[in-house]
Order: structure tokens, then sequence, then C-alpha cells
């Protein structure tokens, strides 16, 4: 199985028949969200056991909490602890070649347009995960300069409009120590043009203890500030599909409120994804019930990836259920997806064909 990362510690030791019973159970309970019993998974899955030795295995993975009795009858239900157990160790997160192959074809189609390639990977992780599927845009790991333009404005106030590579534009007003002509801030903006092309926000920083000039260096000190508030801004789920379709999934209606408001406010996702280190990319995250971190995502599950080129540029894919989701598919699918899309940007920024999936 490949890399997970799982906010999980502490897990039981698990006997090979005590895993299989939770495995089915959590299986059975994702299909169909209502308790399993012994004498069910006796019937069903013909385990050459008796009910009586399920039921036994079954109330201890309860005092392990990995399972519990919702209501007096004998079927049982995964908790948060064992959906982490399940994931941490018993999942498989493999496509079949078939899926991944379908997944590769439909994609293809998008290969060169960037915004229509990130609407349509949404689709088709919401579609193929069975899940509320998010995708930021992708963003520079290090702001870098491109192309700068200054406006004059009224009195000392300016308009700056910096352009970053990758395509992110930033417009700024200023407040300059001076009132300068429109000619002398064209002047100051060509200096900067020529001599900062692609340098980060340190960089072009330094050149501020290069020139003699005030008018310059209080702008190359603020294009800097710019730069730098770039590196710092979250990246915000700008395409989002899947929803509707997985809002009568939750059997509680909390759960369904909680996932409108995470994916309308988006500061929480936003706080997980920070926590995947931009270098992650093709890595996995699963987020069960919150992690006791985060209160306002008790009912829901969540799995994550980012996708980009290493070292230079970013994003992140999401796919969010109720926490009795198909963890194993969801997996699979936003890490295959996190390959298409860095594929895809590789492609598109023409720094050769080399692969970065993990399957």
């Amino acid at each position: 199985m490949a890399s997970v990362l799982l906010d999980a510690t502490g897990l039981p030791e698990l006997t090979e028949r005590q895993e299989k019973i939770l495995a089915l159970i959590i299986h059975e309970y994702t299909n169909r969200p209502e308790p399993v019993g012994s004498k069910f998974l006796a019937e069903t899955y013909l385990l050459n056991l008796s009910s009586a030795t399920i039921r036994n295995e079954m109330a201890r993975l309860e005092e392990l909490g990995l399972l519990t009795a919702p209501h007096t009858s004998a079927g049982r239900v995964p908790t948060e602890s064992g959906y982490r157990y399940f994931v941490r160790r018993l999942l498989s997160d493999e496509l079949p070649p078939d899926e991944k192959q379908a997944l590769d074809s439909a994609f293809a189609s998008a290969a060169n347009d960037l915004e229509g390639g990130l609407r349509l990977a949404a689709a088709l992780i919401a579609r193929n995960a069975q899940g509320a599927a998010l995708v930021t845009s992708p963003r520079a790991v290090n702001s870098q300069y491109k192309h700068l333009a200054l406006l004059a404005a009224q009195g000392r106030a300016v308009v700056m409009v910096l352009v970053l590579h990758g395509g992110e534009v930033r417009q700024q007003m200023l407040t300059l120590s001076e009132a300068p002509s429109q000619e002398r801030l064209s002047a100051v903006a060509a200096q900067l043009n020529a001599t900062c092309e692609g340098l980060n926000a340190d960089q072009v920083r330094s050149r501020a203890k290069q020139v003699e000039n005030e008018l310059a260096r209080e702008i190359i000190e603020a294009t800097a500030d710019v730069m730098e508030e770039a590196d710092r801004a979250p990246a915000r789920f700008t395409y989002c599909e899947g929803l509707s379709e997985v809002l009568p999934l939750f059997t509680e209606r909390i759960g369904a409120q909680q996932a409108i408001r995470a994916i309308e406010e988006q500061q929480v996702l936003q706080d997980i994804v920070a926590e995947l280190p931009d270098w992650a990319i093709g890595q996995v995250r699963v987020v069960i019930g919150g992690e006791g971190r985060w209160e306002n995502l008790q009912h829901l599950g969540m799995v994550i990836s980012r996708y980009g080129v290493p070292e230079q540029t970013t994003g992140a894919l999401l796919v969010l259920g109720p926490t009795r989701m198909h963890y194993g598919r969801a997996v699979a699918t936003v890490r295959h997806m996190a390959g298409l899309i860095s594929d895809m940007l590789l492609t598109i920024y023409g720094e050769g064909g080399e692969r970065h999936r993990n399957n």
C-alpha cells in the first residue's frame, strides 16, 4: 500500500480474524448505514465461524473502541477509531486498471487548458470517489517576479500591478513618501523589469540596497512586501463538484450542515492543507471526524493531496463526505488525479515529461 498520512497513534493490535471482521463491518456499513450483526456476517460471507464466535470478536472490537452498538441490538457500527485503524492497516487503495485508463482518457481532453483541466479534475474526482471534490488553482511555491506596472493616481497614491510567474496578478494601492510623475514611475518600473525578472521576494528586496534613488528603493520594498504576502496567502478551493450528490449520504442533518459550512467558509480546509508541506506532492492525508482537533468536522471524512511541480508550483485537491465514505476509492482517486494534474502542469509550463504520479 502506498503512503497515507493519517492523524492516528496508539492503534491496538488485532488478530487476523478481528481485522477481517472489522473490515467487513466497515464495508457493509459504508454501503448501507445500518448496524451489522454477527448472524449476517456468518451467513453472507461464510466465514466458517459461528455467530457466537463472531459476536465475541465484535464485543472485543467494541472494548477496543473500534466498534460501537448504537442500539440494544447485536448489530455494531464502526467508530472513528475503527475507520482510522482500517485506513492505516487494512486499506486497499489501488484503482483497477480500467478505472485508471478511464480517468486518463477523460482528462486527456484538457491537457493544455489549465482552468478547464482543474474543473474537469474536480468533476472526475467527485464521480469516481463518490464525494464532494474541491480543487485549488496552482500557486508558486516561492513567488517569482515577472512584470511590474505603476500608474500615478492622485497625489502620493500609486496603483501597483505586479505580475508573477504562473500568471498570478497582484494589484495594490501604494501611498508613497512623495508625489511622483508618471514618467518617473514608468522609469522605475522599467528598471525593475530589466533587473528583477525571475527573482523571489528576498532577492527583489536585496535590490533596494543597490539603488541610490529613494523612490526606486521605496517601490522595490513595496514590491517585495506584495510578493511575500502572495507566498503567505492560503490557496482557495475554486473548483467544487459533487456536493449535491453527497449531501443525501449523511445520516444526520448536522453532517450535511458541516459539509456545506466547510466548503463555503474554507478556512478549516485551508488550515488542513497548510499542514501538508509544498514538497509532499502525491502524498495523501486522511482526516476522519476532525481528529479531535476540528469540532466542526466531527461528522466528516476527508482525503487531501497536493499536486504540482516540485519547488515550483503547487495546489491541492480534496474529497469530502461522511465518515463512512469509501476511503480506499477516495485515496486512490485523489492520488491518481494529483498525478494527472501534476503532469498537466509539467506540459503547460514546459518542464519536460517527467512524471510524478505515485502509482
